[in-house]
């Protein structure tokens, strides 16, 4: 099974959200039904970057990493990173 490490964006809120998951595209339907909790305020959620993994401890620990750093900064050179023209 493929997990996923994702990072989420929602231009209402100017906010990332970073988790995992082993099914991205049905969360990412969770994310903007609206309701509880800090993604269902709103739903307007685009995936901006993934990484995958074939463990879901690999997936969690690279969640964790990356909500450690608590800079939006690097959070966007990551994306950025990501992106390469066609």
């Amino acid at each position: 099974m493929d997990f996923v490490t994702y990072i989420l964006y929602s231009k209402t809120k100017d906010s990332y959200y970073i988790g995992y998951t082993s099914d991205i595209k049905a969360r990412l339907l969770r994310h903007n039904q609206k309701s509880k909790g800090f993604t269902g305020k709103v739903d307007d959620w685009e995936l901006k970057y993934q990484e995958h993994y074939l463990k879901k401890e690999e997936a969690y620990l690279r969640e964790r990493i990356l909500k450690s750093w608590k800079s939006r900064k690097k959070i966007e050179e990551l994306i950025a990173g990501s992106e390469h023209p066609d």
